[in-house]
């Protein structure tokens, strides 16, 4: 499998929490090395394992503090599953099949028959397989939980009322989650959902015609960042412990690849959530990307820097990159 795609979404010196939304087959990513234009939904790479294990840990430890629904409608939850199981075995290079019915991974080595619309789940059968041991017994609790364990994306789903143009957040199942408990979102809407988030009051002041996109113009690319102390994929607030000295060698940039495909029938929307953790050195490998990274990292507000963890760290943080940058 391929290496993780690099990106450096602070190569433009400034923080910024904005919709920053990209066409997918239609515009090109500025800070993709080698700035190709995004058109895949779901990856398959060679941190595969690595995202296995971290998701089914929190799904063993406690699934319901990371997914749930909230009034999900039977045609939006059978239009996001069906995209999401044709998608994912689509994208996948051939090691997950879907039929219209049965969803196959040949790389962890069992299947399912899957009830889109309603969510169930049936027939589960484990084979041998490279990964096949990684999953144990684990036991999927429906269609959204089995193909969630499946990606190494996470998965949430935004439904809009056709008539009020009410929205909120339908559902979750966000098993990598960066500093944030699902818990809190699932059932809110759009603006209080981003209230807690240090600098979106632009953003939440155009979120009706941010959601008019969404579902009915996508679908759309878009990325967030941030620099973590360590290189875990679950953030989840009840497992975060204390911030910890700063430390280049075990600092990472963590850059959030985020999809959103509508679905207007069906009135709403598929969002998912891919993050990538690079070695601090990676990220800023060359003097130029520490200039940028300390220059973005100089224009967060306090409270953006309290919000990303990084207050007790930025003064240390921004040493280390300005004596890289010479």
């Amino acid at each position: 499998m391929p290496a993780p795609t690099i990106y450096r979404p602070f190569l433009n010196g400034v923080y910024t929490v904005s919709a920053g939304l990209f066409r997918m087959e239609a515009q090109p990513i500025p800070w993709r090395e080698d700035g190709a234009v995004e058109t895949h939904t779901f990856t398959l790479d060679d941190d595969y394992e690595r995202f296995v294990v971290s998701k089914w840990t929190a799904h063993r430890r406690a699934l319901h503090e990371y997914a749930g629904e909230a009034n999900l409608s039977p045609e939006l939850r059978g239009a996001a599953l069906e995209f999401t199981a044709r998608t994912l075995a689509a994208e996948s290079g051939g090691a997950m099949v879907w039929d219209g019915q049965t969803f196959r991974n040949s790389l962890l080595g069992w299947e399912a028959r899957l009830d889109l619309r309603w969510g169930g789940v049936a027939d589960l059968r484990r084979f041998d397989a490279p990964l096949a041991g990684l999953r144990g017994d684990l036991e999927p609790t429906g269609a959204l939980d089995f193909l969630g364990l499946n990606a190494q994306e996470d998965l949430a789903i935004i439904a809009r009322d056709g008539q009020t143009g009410r929205d909120w957040l339908a559902a979750t199942h966000v098993l990598s989650p960066e500093r944030w408990d699902p818990r809190d979102k699932l059932g809110r809407d759009f603006v209080a959902v981003h209230s807690p988030v240090a600098g979106s009051g632009p953003m939440n002041a155009t979120a009706p015609r941010l959601l008019d996109a969404v579902i009915g113009r996508g679908p759309f690319v878009r990325f967030a960042w941030g620099v973590a102390p360590d290189h875990r994929l679950d953030h989840h607030p009840s497992t975060v412990e204390a911030t910890a000295p700063f430390d280049p060698d075990t600092a990472f940039v963590r850059v959030e690849r985020q999809t959103l495909t509508g679905f207007s029938a069906a009135h709403g929307a598929l969002f998912t959530i891919r993050p990538y953790l690079y070695p601090l050195h990676l990220a800023a490998q060359t003097p130029a990307q520490a200039r940028a990274l300390a220059a973005a990292l100089r224009t967060m507000t306090p409270e953006q820097q309290i919000y990303k963890g990084l207050q007790g760290v930025m003064p240390d943080l921004l040493i280390w990159l300005d004596a890289r940058a010479l």
